[in-house]
């Protein structure tokens, strides 16, 4: 059985070691493409793979066809909008995620952003802090969870939306449950954003959500980048002096937020994951889930169907 690291951004060394003690003591073979350049290094390297380990590595309906053993691909991370599931499924191909693992790192992440963009970026200014203020979380799952332990430290009020998550499941954590999003960016001094990008919530965060937002309002995107419409948020930060925008996902328009001086922020690539530990973590749970369903036909964490 052959289990297929491939990472175009590698794992740390460590990690790696990680996966290969776990993936070694089940007896199977490891193998490694790290910084690839091109697809075809990949379409090779899948050629006879039984198992794929990835981090934001697009899988597509050519990477399956080209990978007739492979059983299982795992997404060392939350989100999965990287591969093509429909894909998946046609290939008899299960897909996994690793959710939680991450998640401590990208809600630490929301609050370097934020303390950054409160001190006026360190320009030497008095700034403002976030002790007292609202933060509304918009998805409450693992990161929105983390996202809120860390709020309630800096004494901030919190309250959460989530579609999917019934409001006594978040009152129970001492979170405000909303009934909307819109009543989430109408009460919240900060709106910190953790939804996937599903055909529902692509391009949702836009000129109007947004702009409901109070005088001084900030917008922390640490999902992912197609849930903004970015049009709108531009238009709607070129009429609203007083509204923030942070992400640590470069927009495709980022050129045209770079006007914003002083209210905009992005990392140069995503950062959410990227500590030792969530690094380490999504790896080595990985590999555990690959072993877990060779050995035991577990596919607790199955993204597709």
């Amino acid at each position: 059985m052959k289990i297929l690291i491939a990472t175009e951004k590698p794992f740390a060394p460590v990690a790696v070691e990680g996966i290969r003690k776990e993936v070694e003591a089940a007896g199977y073979q490891l193998a490694l493409l790290e910084k690839y350049t091109e697809k075809q290094q990949l379409l090779a390297a899948v050629a006879d793979a039984d198992a794929v380990i990835i981090r934001s590595d697009k899988i597509d309906a050519e990477v399956f066809d080209a990978a007739p053993q492979l059983k299982i691909v795992v997404r060392a991370g939350a989100g999965y909008d990287n591969v093509d599931l429909d894909a998946a499924t046609a290939h008899g191909v299960v897909v996994m995620n690793t959710p939680g693992q991450n998640a401590n790192a990208v809600a630490e992440l929301v609050f370097g952003l934020l303390v950054y963009a409160v001190r006026n970026f360190y320009n030497g200014k008095a700034g403002t802090e976030l002790a007292g203020k609202h933060l509304g979380i918009l998805a409450y799952g693992n990161v929105g969870r983390n996202v809120a332990r860390i709020a309630k430290g800096f004494g901030m009020e919190v309250s959460a939306y989530d579609a999917f998550c019934p409001a006594e499941a978040i009152e129970a954590d001492g979170v405000k449950a909303a009934k909307s999003q819109e009543e989430l960016f109408d009460t919240a001094d900060i709106v910190s954003l953790h939804i996937p990008a599903t055909p529902e919530t692509i391009r949702s965060i836009n000129h109007d959500l947004f702009g409901r937002m109070k005088q001084g309002g900030i917008l922390v995107n640490t999902a992912r980048k197609e849930v903004i419409d970015e049009a709108g948020v531009i238009q709607l930060l070129g009429e609203r002096t007083d509204l923030k925008f942070l992400t640590d996902i470069k927009p495709d328009a980022d050129v045209d937020f770079q006007q914003f001086e002083g209210r905009y922020f992005s990392t140069p690539k995503k950062m959410g994951a990227q500590t030792a530990e969530a690094n380490i973590n999504a790896g080595i749970a990985a590999a555990k889930q690959i072993v877990g369903f060779f050995t035991e036909g577990c596919t607790r964490f199955q993204v597709n169907k």
